[in-house]
């Protein structure tokens, strides 16, 4: 059975040519920040040492850029314009979905929306044409060399894996979606709570002195059996925002790793919190395990 053709090339070679320029992107990313941070900065949405956006962008170079080899210019302004939109494009597209922001650039001049920049842009035509004119030829030479039927089998192989970790990726962001949404909704009753505690307060210092003593007493006693309810509700938010804070640490751990400027327009104060306070979270978390325990 003939492999199925896509733009005259075979499906299988170009998921290798896919999966080997998202281990590329994924190296390279990760090399930068690295520096950058003074650290082993682990990059990329999915789990695995890969980066999808650049293997598909990687694809559109070796599929539509080539015939425009012969201007150098037009070259340059098309791969520029094409994949700043692509990375727009997928910015754009993951904020959407799972409410984060996985880069920013808003710190640099000439940005659009945070999700790419002039300068960033500048760099895509630059690694265009070093991938044309110089990686992809020794890439195809080394694929083009695969027999189908094991390049075929391979292919079939790392898909296997690909679509596994990313199954894994998106279960992990629902969860941590799901839980963030209860952080935050505990959170603001948490709030609410001590508005009202507060408010509770100021209503008894500003009541009128030309009020019957009997009528004050009344109305004291009967606030401050509402504050006392108020202040027994706080023991169990507070824990049940603990834990869901625990919760939310661990489904959103690679994914705060990994992206430094991670933010979220739907859910701002609990990723605040999640970064300022992950050490104290897990501490916390491995208390109260250790004391169930001794308990036990």
């Amino acid at each position: 059975m003939q492999e199925p053709l896509l733009f005259g090339q075979p499906l299988s070679l170009l998921f290798l040519y896919f999966l080997f320029y998202s281990f590329l992107g994924w190296a390279m990313e990760t090399a930068y920040c690295s520096v950058l941070q003074k650290r082993f900065a682990i990059r990329g949405f999915l789990y695995g040492p890969i980066c999808p956006i650049y293997g598909v962008g990687a694809l559109m170079m070796v599929l539509f850029f080539k015939p425009l080899t012969g201007n150098l210019v037009l070259f340059y302004l098309v791969s520029t314009v094409s994949m700043s939109a692509w990375e727009y494009f997928v910015g754009w597209f993951l904020e959407t979905t799972t409410h984060m922001k996985y880069w920013d650039y808003s710190n640099h001049r000439f940005n659009l929306h945070g999700r790419i920049s002039l300068f960033v842009c500048l760099w895509w035509g630059l690694l265009s044409y070093l991938t044309i004119f110089h990686i992809h030829p020794r890439v195809a030479e080394l694929f083009d060399g695969l027999p189908a039927l094991p390049r075929q089998i391979i292919a079939l192989v790392l898909f296997a894996v690909l679509a596994a970790d990313a199954a894994a990726t998106i279960h992990h962001l629902a969860l941590a979606a799901k839980v963030m949404k209860k952080l935050d909704q505990a959170a603001d009753e948490l709030a609410v709570q001590a508005a009202l505690a507060r408010a509770e307060m100021r209503d008894r210092l500003s009541d009128a002195r030309e009020e019957l003593e009997a009528a004050i007493a009344e109305a004291r006693a009967g606030r401050s059996e509402r504050l006392a309810r108020l202040q027994a509700e706080q023991p169990r938010l507070w824990a049940r925002y603990e834990q869901l804070q625990e919760r939310s640490e661990r489904y959103t751990r690679h994914f705060r790793r990994a992206y430094q400027k991670l933010s979220s327009a739907r859910y701002p104060h609990a990723l605040r919190d999640l970064k300022l306070d992950a050490q104290a979270i897990r501490q916390r978390a491995a208390q109260r395990r250790k004391a169930r325990k001794s308990e036990d």
